[in-house]
Parts: C-alpha cells; sequence; structure tokens
C-alpha cells in the first residue's frame, strides 16, 4: 500500500515547525513501560504548510493559547499538573518569519484539546477545518458558560463556527496508502488529511508531500505521546484511572497505519510532543521561518 507518486510538476508543501508552548509529561501515562514518576517537559508543537503552486498557507494546531490562565476552570486545575508555558506561541512564531495571522488562509486543528486548539479569535481571517466528530465531541460538554456546564473543557470562543468546516461525508474520502479515509484538502495530491481515529473523536493527522520526486511528511499530532509507541517499542498505556485514548483500540489501529506508512524511507513521521525531536531542533532551521528538510 505505497503512497501516490507524483505527477508530472507535482505541488508539494514545505513543512515549518511553529513553537506551541510545553508542558510536563509523566511517560507511564502513555506508555505500558515507561518508568512512574519521570516528569518530562515536552512541546506542544504546531506547523506552517505553504503550498508550492497556489502559495496558500495553512497552520496545523495552534499549540496552548498565550493567555492560559483564561482557559476554563477545569483546564486550570489540569494545568496544576501539566504546568505549561508559553515562552513562544503560534503567533508570535510566525512573526519570526514575517507573517501575520492574517497571512494564514486555513488553520487545521487536529482536534480540540486545549494544548492544540490555542486561540482561534487570534485568526480572524482564516477557515478553520477539524474532523467531522469534534462536533457532537464537544457539543457532549457544550461551550463554557458557567450558567450552562461549569465543568466543560471547551472555551466559548473555541471555534468561529461560521468559519469552520466539520470534515464529513460532504468531502471525497479515498484510500492513500494505509489509510482507508484520506480527503485530498487541495485536490492535487499535495496534502491529505487522514481520518486518525482514536485519540479524541475527529481526531485527524496530516500526509503532506515536501517535494516534487516522492519524499513526505505525516504529522500525527496526539496518535501517539511517545515516539516508542509509533515504532513499537512501548504500548498504550492503560491504567486505573483508563486510558489517554478515548479508544484503545481505534488508536491502536491508527498506530498500526503510521508505522506501515514509516517504513518507506522518504516519509517522515512527527509527533505533537516529541521531546527529542524538539530537544535536537529547537531553535534550529527546522523552525520557521528555515523548513523541516525532506527525506
Amino acid at each position: 500500500m505505497s503512497l501516490p507518486p507524483p505527477n508530472s510538476n507535482q505541488p508539494y508543501c514545505t513543512v515549518s515547525a511553529l513553537e506551541g508552548g510545553t508542558l510536563s509529561l509523566d511517560y507511564a501515562t502513555f506508555n505500558d513501560n515507561a518508568i512512574p514518576g519521570e516528569i518530562h517537559r515536552v512541546p506542544s508543537l504546531s506547523f506552517l504548510l505553504r503550498h508550492s503552486a497556489n502559495k496558500k498557507r495553512l497552520v496545523f494546531d495552534l499549540g496552548i493559547r498565550k493567555d492560559w490562565q483564561n482557559l476554563p476552570p477545569i483546564i486550570l486545575r489540569w494545568n496544576e499538573d501539566f504546568l505549561s508555558e508559553v515562552e513562544q506561541d503560534v503567533v508570535e512564531s510566525l512573526a519570526k518569519g514575517g507573517l501575520t495571522p492574517d497571512d494564514i488562509d486555513t488553520v487545521c486543528l487536529s482536534h480540540v484539546h486545549w494544548d492544540h486548539h490555542g486561540h482561534a479569535p487570534s485568526f480572524p481571517q482564516s477557515k478553520f477545518v477539524v474532523g467531522g466528530d469534534t462536533l457532537k465531541f464537544i457539543e457532549s460538554s457544550g461551550f463554557y458558560s458557567e450558567s450552562q456546564n461549569p465543568e466543560s473543557p471547551f472555551p466559548e470562543d473555541l471555534l468561529p463556527m461560521k468559519d469552520t468546516h466539520f470534515l464529513g461525508e460532504d468531502v471525497k474520502w479515498e484510500r492513500v496508502g494505509p489509510f482507508p479515509r484520506a480527503h485530498d484538502f487541495y485536490g492535487d495530491g499535495s496534502l491529505y488529511i487522514i481520518d486518525a481515529a482514536g485519540h479524541t473523536p475527529g481526531h485527524i493527522n496530516l500526509l503532506a508531500r515536501t517535494s516534487a520526486d516522492g519524499a513526505w511528511i505525516y504529522l500525527a499530532a496526539d496518535s501517539a505521546h511517545h515516539f516508542n509507541l509509533i515504532t513499537g517499542k512501548s504500548n498504550i498505556a492503560c491504567g486505573p484511572d483508563g486510558c489517554a485514548h478515548m479508544s484503545k483500540e481505534l488508536a491502536e489501529d491508527t498506530i498500526r497505519r503510521i508505522r506501515e506508512v514509516m517504513v518507506d524511507p522518504r516519509v517522515r513521521v512527527m509527533i505533537a510532543h516529541d521531546k527529542a525531536w524538539y530537544d535536537d531542533n529547537k531553535d534550529g532551521v527546522a523552525f520557521f521561518p528555515g523548513a523541516i528538510p525532506s527525506f
């Protein structure tokens, strides 16, 4: 199940990492063979994708909002454990390369957890794209309102509803490589939105060409919180408090498919909270205005 070969004059995307804040994770929450109690400082990575032909700009995930203190009360309580810090947010990361939020055509969110949804009002000119089941997910808790549901994790300004496309059966889904549900976002084979079920309802990933001759990058978001889960050195942990994924079975299936696509030596796989990659690349050429090198 190899990926589609390039066409003549194949468009592709230049992909740059963006800072989106950091948080503390106990890997034992995610990996079955991690040492409990070992806390690691990890990034919440976002990405800028620039199309080679139409010059459209897309940001994948918005990280942690700079004013995270204004998140709903339940998130602030959780943050006593996560200890988030936002030295530089996505808006400031874009500014380092001379862009503003108004220069971003599309914001695509992998899912609507607080360390990924950022602050949507900072991008008033952008169209938002999320997985179709995201709507049911947020409606199940309700947008945050003290008079309605003070325990909702979702702020009222989570998404600009009139400018948000919830990807459902209104778009064409097709098999691409090992992924049975992929949407050709630009219609030219340069960028696919992948239905990556498991972590949350509506969780999506991106598969982007990064060269005209066959290189790819797979942005896996929270399909896994440590790269050992992708390689198979670890399995998903499930303890007395449950699992980090809302569906362990679907998450395992998504990870298996990512592992299949990673067999291709020209496919780079990246996860949102990859501490090892971040430590090696922070402040380097992979971050905007630079770009992540193609394989």
